[in-house]
């Protein structure tokens, strides 16, 4: 049977709330003898706290929701694992919610993890998402945006890369090997990131005083089969192209395998890019050059902005003045561009 902390109180002859203080790290002026007694008592009896009797008084629950919109994407796990590791530093866990890019999917996890009296959500939105936010409005705890921006309620931070000026550098470098005619492979336009790499894409071409023509552009979804299927659409449709560059990794990765179903050579007879520096990126052969996003430190920051939120270390914000941290992004050259 677990121990309490008034048998523990007991049995060091002090109060409960002495316990309930140390126990707690409030015992400040408490003697360092009294603390290490009340301490070994609670390790010999192998005490557990609470947590769910102690977030009934201070109100939290030490639990922090995490919405993702597609945990097959390697993109996202690296977020997921920073995001727990600086959890974990505080001694918060997390709840993993995947939607799959489902709108529905995603209000409904907005709902069970406000049921469940989570602390905070750290939220990539659904690429649907775009106008819907009746039901976000109901939600009454912060919540941090990650990877996709938006104007939300309840937003208080916000953990982005600036995807024109990275996806422009991509373009950039792919113009300084040489390529001239550079096909677009984009995921849905729903989502200010997506529009934000197009947009970078054509500055880049217009810049170089190139036409960006939209027939060298498609638009589909961030998967490694919409990169297939759009590059064997450009092959067929007889478009002159001398590289891809590909909305995200996934994407690029199936335009490889597309080219190489064709009979054409990465990068001797097409170049290809990549954005988010996944770990396939390394591993295909060949490896592809891409942006490397802090995916990591991205879900390590949104934690670290939630959680000085809910301990009060930063100001309560709202949407419209919510705290942006802005990461860099960095371009890395491996195989597949010449």
């Amino acid at each position: 049977m677990q121990v309490t902390i008034k048998e523990i109180a007991k049995e060091a002859e002090v109060s409960t709330a002495t316990v309930s203080m140390i126990l707690n790290n409030k015992d400040k002026n408490i003697s360092e003898a009294t603390r290490n007694r009340v301490l070994e008592i609670a390790k010999k009896r192998n005490y557990i706290p609470n947590t769910m009797a102690r977030s009934l008084v201070t109100r939290h629950t030490r639990t922090i929701g995490l919405i993702m919109p597609d945990i097959v994407n390697p993109f996202f796990p690296e977020i997921a694992r920073g995001a727990e590791d600086r959890a974990s530093k505080s001694r918060y866990s997390i709840i993993y919610c995947n939607t799959d890019d489902n709108l529905i999917r995603e209000d409904s996890y907005v709902d069970i993890l406000t049921e469940k009296m989570v602390d905070g959500i750290i939220f990539t939105h659904s690429a649907d998402r775009k106008g819907s936010t009746e039901r976000l409005k109901r939600c009454q705890v912060p919540i941090i945006l990650i990877d996709r921006d938006y104007d939300l309620p309840n937003v208080i931070g916000k953990v982005l890369v600036d995807n024109t000026k990275a996806s422009q550098m991509a373009v950039n470098y792919l113009l300084s090997k040489g390529y001239r005619k550079i096909a677009y492979i984009a995921g849905s336009m729903n989502t200010q990131t997506a529009q934000d790499r197009l947009e970078g894409y054509k500055k880049a071409l217009e810049e170089s005083n190139l036409e960006c023509s939209q027939r060298y552009i498609k638009i589909g979804e961030y998967k490694s089969q919409w990169g297939s299927d759009a590059t064997k659409e450009f092959l067929r449709e007889g478009i002159p192209f001398d590289a891809i560059f590909g909305g995200n990794d996934l994407i690029a990765i199936g335009a490889m395998k597309a080219l190489k179903e064709a009979g054409l050579k990465v990068p001797d007879d097409i170049g290809v890019m990549g954005f988010d520096d996944i770990y396939m990126s390394s591993i295909v052969e060949p490896s592809l050059t891409t942006i490397k996003q802090p995916n990591y430190e991205m879900g390590y920051k949104a934690a670290e902005l939630l959680i000085n939120s809910i301990e009060g270390h930063g100001e309560q914000r709202e949407a419209h003045d919510a705290e942006k941290a802005i990461l860099g992004t960095e371009l890395t050259i491996r195989e597949s561009t010449r």
